[in-house]
């Protein structure tokens, strides 16, 4: 998989060491030529340009990447190289970092965004998944379909605490991902029972978020009353 990253600060370089370990083929790009360290990850190509431009970007060959990634520290960026690289060239997936969280709602798919990432939410999601137990954590948008990564720690007073997934009315539009439990990774099948202390990973709409969350925090005295 070719994958074009823009911006080759400390985030994208990280995220190129790490797909370049997966066996993927990575491009940086950066207009400031003091960002242009081939040495810190050799195995990338580098382009010194301008994301934001047409000329660079076709200089990039763009349209042979399966992955546009805007990982500058400027929004503004972020959402240019986003919108071109989907409307221009057609990239089927973009991923663009937030850093302001004030600015995610313009991460959508109407700036050509797939996924949106934002530092900020996520490093409060992870403080709050840390200490909360039976709250719903909201991990990372999907712009298509208006879809989040969530996340909830299933309560020990949990009324499906010992029921088995295929057991469980979902909520419509929400989707069982993973479960981790302990060490462990787990894909969910129907046969595998929810335990207290599971962390349940889950794809599911925002209007579903609300609804999910009183469906496994409910207590177990309440379900019976």
């Amino acid at each position: 998989m070719r994958v074009a990253i823009a911006g080759a600060g400390a985030v994208g370089r990280s995220i190129a060491g790490e797909l370049l370990e997966n066996g993927h083929e990575i491009l940086l790009i950066d207009k400031a030529p003091t960002a242009i360290s081939v040495e810190r990850v050799p195995m990338a190509e580098w382009l010194l340009a301008d994301a934001c431009e047409i000329t660079s970007l076709d200089e990039a060959a763009l349209q042979r990447c399966n992955v546009v990634i805007a990982a500058t520290g400027d929004d503004k960026v972020n959402l240019v190289v986003s919108l071109l690289a989907k409307t221009e060239y057609g990239v089927p997936r973009v991923v663009a970092r937030v850093n302001n969280p004030k600015n995610e709602w313009l991460f959508n798919e109407s700036w050509g965004v797939d996924v949106a990432v934002s530092t900020p939410r996520l490093m409060s999601a992870l403080v709050e998944e840390a200490v909360s137990v039976g709250d719903l954590v909201r991990l990372l948008r999907f712009s298509h379909g208006d879809a989040n990564l969530v996340e909830l720690t299933l309560p020990p007073e949990s009324a499906l605490a010992g029921t088995q997934v295929g057991e469980v009315e979902w909520p419509e539009d929400t989707s069982l991902v993973t479960i981790i439990r302990g060490t462990r990774v787990l894909t969910p099948t129907r046969e595998d029972s929810l335990e207290a202390g599971d962390e349940l990973l889950f794809v599911a709409a925002q209007a579903r978020e609300e609804q999910l969350e009183d469906l496994l925090s409910v207590r177990r005295e309440d379900a019976t009353s």
